[in-house]
């Protein structure tokens, strides 16, 4: 159901950690992610602890989700004395194709502890049917 739209992500995505890089507007870190099918739903599960719901920026153009996150500083008093700083800061990204089979247009979007969910359903179309066989049956003889 999805596409990977960069091959090199997990390469960027392992360096940025080794180095302790931290993602700009311009080259954004990515974003953990699972993706499932459940019932008649496709979930996608980022994960963005400590990103405030408002820094989170969701968009879908024709097939292309887009989702777009930034995690900020948390204010501190003049006095604080920084000791040591793990966690990455800055903006995050993640793109992902989306197949036809899916229904753009009703995703709903659930954001907790720390856990971006999206559900997106499975277009009606796309869905498994019983077709029927209608017509005379002079129709069905083959012709020989």
């Amino acid at each position: 159901m999805l596409m990977r739209t960069d091959p090199f992500r997990e390469l960027d995505r392992l360096t940025q950690q080794l180095l302790g890089t931290s993602g700009t507007w311009t080259r954004p870190a990515t974003m953990p992610m699972d993706a499932y099918r459940e019932g008649d739903a496709y979930v996608i599960a980022l994960d963005l602890p400590g990103v405030s719901p408002d820094a989170i920026d969701i968009d879908v153009e024709r097939n292309m989700l887009t989702v777009k996150a930034e995690r900020r500083p948390t204010a501190k008093a003049d006095d604080v004395q920084m000791e040591l700083s793990e966690r990455p800061l800055g903006v995050f990204t993640r793109q992902l194709v989306l197949a036809d089979t899916l229904d753009t247009e009703h995703i709903q979007a659930d954001y907790e502890a720390g856990v971006l969910t999206l559900r997106i359903p499975i277009a009606e179309r796309a869905k498994p049917r019983k077709i029927s066989i209608g017509g005379s049956s002079e129709r069905r003889q083959l012709s020989g």
